[in-house]
């Protein structure tokens, strides 16, 4: 498959995505899926049903700042650009400024980099700067994290304190492409069993932390929304 979703029918997807998705794709996401598909590791990219999936969600909880680990080309930041109202704002980080330089040209063309304040580099320094900041507390509405699995359970360790009471977490992958439900004797390579180990432990995290209300969505290779309760 050349695809993320773990829908069994590659013919059921394409029925998702040419009945639902691509319909309402605005024309510069696009144009960002149409230059990332050339990309060699163009499948880091999350996939137009979930950049749909996004876009409402964030309409519907009418989110204003957000915070997003890991940028890529920028689909999924362009996705939270186009859904925030003009004065939204989203903190954006990624250890790679060329990959983001790829998609940004089309990000201005869309008119929406403003709302963006892009940073490079890892981002736990920059999320314990934005914890030493009172202000910035339960400041956030949405969090987007997509980047290294080995420090997810680290980023929500921080993002706890940024996003508001009632703000919501979303975490990328956490159904890592089914290997989370296979017996751990299964053949696998040692990325992927390395992916699994800590995306089993990001999921039992998460599923026992009294702070938060979680939902495990099935769409693309899994999205585990995390509202904040406390």
């Amino acid at each position: 498959m050349d695809h993320k979703s773990l829908l069994q029918s590659d013919a059921l997807y394409q029925y998702i995505l040419e009945t639902s998705v691509y319909p309402g794709e605005p024309e510069p996401l696009k144009e960002l899926r149409e230059l990332t598909a050339k990309h060699p590791r163009h499948l880091m990219a999350i996939p137009p049903d979930e950049g749909q999936f996004l876009r409402l969600l964030l309409k519907l909880m009418n989110a204003k700042n957000t915070i997003e680990i890991g940028v890529y080309t920028g689909y999924s930041l362009l996705s939270t650009a186009l859904a925030l109202p003009d004065e939204g704002k989203i903190i954006a980080m990624d250890i790679s400024r060329e990959n983001y330089d790829m998609g940004r040209p089309i990000i201005q063309k869309a008119g929406v980099a403003h709302k963006i304040d892009f940073r490079e580099g890892p981002a736990l320094p920059f999320l314990d700067e934005m914890i030493k900041n009172e202000e910035m507390h339960r400041s956030f509405d949405f969090a987007f994290v997509d980047a290294d699995k080995c420090n997810y359970l680290n980023y929500h360790k921080r993002l706890i304190d940024l996003v508001k009471v009632g703000g919501v977490i979303a975490y990328d992958n956490t159904l890592w492409q089914g290997s989370v439900a296979v017996p751990p004797e299964v053949p696998m390579s040692e990325s992927m069993r390395y992916g699994r180990e800590h995306t089993l432990e990001l999921n039992k995290a998460l599923a026992a932390d009294p702070r938060i209300e979680i939902a495990q969505i099935p769409i693309a290779d899994g999205v585990t929304l995390c509202r904040r309760l406390s």
